[in-house]
């Protein structure tokens, strides 16, 4: 078991490397003499669905970009957002958007885990990852986990939420899904001149962006919606 579990993490981290370089990354040792043969073209990446949150008829919309592996938006999921879901999505003020920002590859990895599962288990997944954040990034002696024990802790937490090893074996060797995630990020980052997590647009507009506690949050709210 334990040799079909760390082949199944190498080729996911295989498969999810490439998208990364997308980003923009040097390309070393690809200095060539002659014209390198044109690419075959590569099909446009399949349309990726905002998870959200609230009506979607509420009369202000709330975009939140977050990464999964940044202690900020951790401590934002925990500290102010149940508050902020009790006030404004669930009385009907807000329609919250969900935006997954990749700075890197555990975010992208956590993110393909939580979207592993049909997308009204989503939130539940996605707060299951954010209150784990320290135990599936950092070993027991505070050292940062390698790629295979990284992708193991996130295999974990995605049987917690009743994944299948099978189900998420398929999102993570779908090069695909992974390409249409990396694609889509980039669309909505560039678009919101999003550099930082977590960022929050109320509105259409940047309203701030790293940490804010429920009070200064509720503030910005409260000022979006005109109260």
């Amino acid at each position: 078991m334990q040799s079909t579990l760390t082949r199944r993490q190498i080729l996911a981290a295989a498969l999810v490397l490439a998208p990364i370089v997308a980003f923009g990354l040097p390309r070393i040792g690809w200095a060539q003499e002659t014209p390198a043969p044109a690419p075959a073209p590569v099909p446009s990446p399949a349309p990726v669905a905002d998870m959200a949150l609230g009506d979607p008829n509420a009369p202000l919309t709330v975009i939140e970009y977050a990464m999964y592996s940044c202690p900020h938006c951790a401590d934002f999921n925990r500290d102010t957002f149940p508050q902020v879901k009790k006030d404004y999505i669930d009385t009907g003020k807000i329609r919250w958007i969900f935006r997954e920002v990749y700075f890197n590859k555990p975010g992208l990895w956590a993110a393909m885990i939580a979207r592993c599962a049909p997308a009204d288990r989503y939130f539940g997944i996605a707060d299951l990852v954010f209150s784990t954040q320290n135990a599936w990034m950092v070993n027991p002696d505070g050292s940062v986990r390698d790629d295979a024990s990284m992708m193991q802790a996130l295999y974990r937490i995605g049987r917690q939420a009743g994944l299948s090893d099978a189900e998420m074996d398929k999102c993570m060797n779908d090069r695909a899904f992974a390409e249409s995630l990396v694609a889509a990020y980039q669309k909505n980052a560039a678009a919101d001149g999003i550099n930082s997590t977590p960022t929050f647009i109320m509105g259409g507009k940047k309203v701030g962006s790293g940490y804010m506690p429920y009070d200064q949050f509720k503030a910005e709210l409260d000022k979006a919606l005109g109260a």
